[in-house]
């Protein structure tokens, strides 16, 4: 590059200088000092030669697949040269199976899911992630007519504004009831290594219900159930409720918002209450697809981290700014398809357990604070105490063995180095992102029995249950 000397001395010599050669000269110094403004961000560029730029990501129609959506709509998968094409999935199993296939290269998934493929509950896969799409997210929906019931058992419950958290304790004698008669209460939830299906089971087992466990002969968890726990894709949940097929379900928004809407059910507690600031959602590819692809994925999770920051962006006062939006978007027919106003309720903090029973839920939907992007290992071991809790795990594991599968599934080293790249580039702050931890979270009581979970300790944890294994 010139110096300002050595061109000025150039002009000097010549004998007039050209018309607009200073607009010229200016041109030229402010192009220069743009380079030089832009030669970090480009040496990150330079770094992610990607190895795939047209990527197909599979969802369902639920609310927390927003990061993946909103990554797409506000063009943060663009920014990273990235070309994404986002496909509604019929089910949980199909939306696995395509990513596995390689039919999808990545997907929004259940947090289970990535574990149970990798030990070989179900589909054997080895599926890893990078990234948690969300904490929180779901409740639990019982039927006008169950509800009417817990009324008439727990008088305190017949209020238009009943005490929070509610317990599953005047479910019981329904339950009992089913049982003298040779039924049993039929539930629903999305999958079997679903966070909804752990949910239920422990918000039932809390109140002394066992909800059945897995053996090798049973793949069902049926044995032993005093209420029966089947599957049911999210957007068909209140359709099976109305219809009388289940009395109930554990699932994902817009859903539980939905029975409230069509006054066919009653929203009992969500899995903030179960366990607060629960990881509901990751996003998932194979483990021979990060390694083919490994500046692809980078890429990926620097465009959902920037997605989260933007879903969970508040002004002065503290009001989220961007969920409007968002809610608009997701509530597209080739996104999640639900109504506006039903899914804009969950996303802007608040929640309707009855029509006369709106509260302010600032964090039912999680995208970004709490570092909960994070791919914690304890996120992972806690998952795998309820498998081995329910039977899934059908034998006891060492503590060891849960902290090496964790290590397995989740990749805080990929997160991290993506992190490094949007901080060099000003998109995220420092404190955005928990640099040093050592992948386990503190130990918390915030669930709704009152039992401590610490990550490091997961054969501590099983020990103090009643129902279910203990080893």
């Amino acid at each position: 590059m010139l110096s300002h000397h050595h061109v000025t001395t150039t002009r000097r010599r010549r004998s007039r200088p050209r018309k607009g050669s200073n607009r010229i000269m200016t041109a030229l110094f402010t192009l220069a000092a743009l380079c030089v403004t832009l030669m970090p961000s480009l040496a990150v560029a330079e770094q992610l030669s990607l190895e795939k730029d047209e990527l197909r990501f599979g969802f369902i129609k639920l609310t927390d697949c927003a990061p993946i959506v909103i990554a797409k709509e506000k063009g943060f998968f663009a920014d990273e040269g990235l070309q994404v094409e986002v496909i509604a999935q019929p089910n949980w199993k199909t939306l696995l199976d395509n990513v596995i296939s390689g039919d999808l290269d990545g997907a929004h998934m259940l947090s289970g899911q990535p574990i149970a493929a990798t030990i070989g509950f179900g589909t054997k896969a080895h599926i890893i992630t990078a990234y948690t799409l969300d904490l929180n997210g779901n409740g639990i929906t019982v039927s006008n007519a169950i509800w009417r019931r817990m009324q008439e058992e727990d008088i305190a419950l017949d209020t238009p504004t009943p005490t929070h958290p509610i317990s599953a304790k005047s479910l019981r004698p329904i339950v009992e009831e089913y049982l003298a008669l040779g039924k049993k209460l039929q539930m629903g939830m999305v999958f079997p290594v679903s966070t909804h299906n752990y949910e239920i089971r422990y918000w039932l087992a809390a109140a002394g219900i066992h909800p059945g466990m897995y053996t090798k002969a049973d793949i069902g968890g049926r044995t032993d159930a005093e209420v029966e726990l089947s599957v049911t894709p999210p957007p068909m949940m209140p359709a099976v409720l109305e219809a009388g097929n289940i009395q109930g379900y554990c699932v994902g928004e817009p859903w539980n918002q939905q029975a409230v809407v069509k006054n066919i059910g009653v929203p009992v507690t969500t899995n903030y209450d179960v366990w607060k600031n629960n990881p509901e959602k990751v996003f998932g590819v194979t483990k021979s697809w990060a390694d083919e692809n490994p500046n692809t994925h980078l890429a990926v999770i620097k465009a959902l981290i920037r997605a989260g920051k933007w879903l969970d962006e508040t002004d002065a006062a503290g009001k989220l700014v961007n969920r409007e939006e968002a809610a608009r978007i997701l509530s597209k027919p080739n996104y999640v398809g639900a109504d506006y106003n039903v899914i804009k309720n969950s996303m802007t903090g608040f929640f309707y357990f009855q029509k006369t029973d709106k509260r302010e839920m600032p964090d039912f939907n999680v995208f970004f604070k709490y570092h909960c992007t994070y791919p914690w290992y304890s996120d992972g071991v806690w998952f795998l105490t309820q498998m081995r809790r329910w039977g899934q795990i059908t034998e006891p594991k060492p503590a060891e063995w849960y902290h090496d599968t964790a290590r397995e599934v989740y990749k805080p080293e990929i997160y991290l180095k993506a992190a490094k790249l949007l901080l060099d580039e000003g998109k995220i702050a420092e404190a955005d992102v928990p640099w040093d931890t050592d992948g386990y979270k503190p130990a918390t009581d915030e669930f709704i029995d009152g039992m401590t979970y610490d990550g490091r300790e997961p054969l501590k944890y099983l020990a103090q249950f009643e129902i279910g294994h203990k080893d």
